[in-house]
């Protein structure tokens, strides 16, 4: 089925995120970001869109391998950083994670990756205090709609560029602004564990989540609507179901109104 309808102005959405960037660290009286770059899509498309609107000096990339990240990872996030002329450091959270789970053992692999996310952005924010800085947020559109996140780990941040674009939207950006092609052909993989995919864990490819989600919220489509369309309707069940069940997520903590 043609993408066509997620088709952007890349030129017009590079010049509105590098605005709102500019203009929200204005308002807020902050200089220098940070961000964790983990050598993939999507961090390595908010992190170039940061230093267009910072200036290289005033980004600090991080990355945050764990033992089962790949040196391609690594070492693709290290020649981003220092091509865009941003400040680069790298800090193995491997030491901290296996100590934990040697105290509190488990098999749950999910656990373990939630886990990791968590420790990440902990120390992303211990870097922006030192730095003096806020965080970049590097999920999409996709990702914050499936619950692709894991709560209070890489869903948190102080700004979200790219919170409003669909993963295969952040690509199209992607090859716009510079990304290198190696990255954009990358298999989405938080590398969380051995083999782990993005698109294996959800059990359906990014393009047909995003053709799915972007009839169902942005043109209102209903379920018998999209299986019209040509969806099949395991897909559309799974996809819209998901998106149901993760809404929690995407909310603020409930709290009883007193006043």
């Amino acid at each position: 089925m043609p993408l066509d309808d997620l088709a952007i102005d890349v030129d017009y959405v590079r010049r509105r995120i590098v605005y709102f960037l500019k203009n929200e660290f204005e308002k807020a009286g902050f200089e220098k970001a940070v961000i964790g770059l983990s050598g993939g899509l999507d961090s390595s498309t908010a992190f170039l869109l940061t230093v267009e609107a910072l200036g290289g000096s005033n980004v600090i990339g991080i990355s945050l391998p764990y033992k089962t990240t790949s040196n391609e990872s690594i070492e693709d996030a290290k020649e981003l950083a220092q091509t865009a002329g941003a400040c680069w450091e790298i800090i193995d959270i491997t030491p901290q994670i296996d100590a934990y789970f040697q105290r509190f053992p488990t098999d749950n692999i999910v656990q373990k990756g939630n886990k990791m996310a968590r420790e990440r952005m902990s120390i992303l924010y211990d870097r922006a205090y030192v730095h003096g800085a806020l965080v970049v947020g590097t999920g999409n559109k996709t990702e914050w709609l499936l619950g692709y996140t894991t709560r209070w780990g890489d869903s948190a941040c102080d700004l979200a560029p790219l919170l409003d674009l669909y993963k295969t939207q952040v690509r199209q950006l992607a090859k716009a602004i510079g990304v290198p092609e190696k990255i954009i052909e990358k298999v989405p993989t938080a590398e969380l564990w051995p083999g782990q995919t993005d698109e294996g864990e959800l059990g359906f490819t990014y393009t047909e989540a995003d053709q799915v989600l972007f009839y169902f919220v942005e043109r209102g489509f209903t379920r018998k609507q999209l299986i019209a369309k040509g969806f099949s309707e395991e897909l559309v069940d799974r996809i819209v179901e998901r998106m149901k069940r993760m809404a929690y997520k995407r909310a603020l903590p409930p709290y009883p109104r007193i006043y």
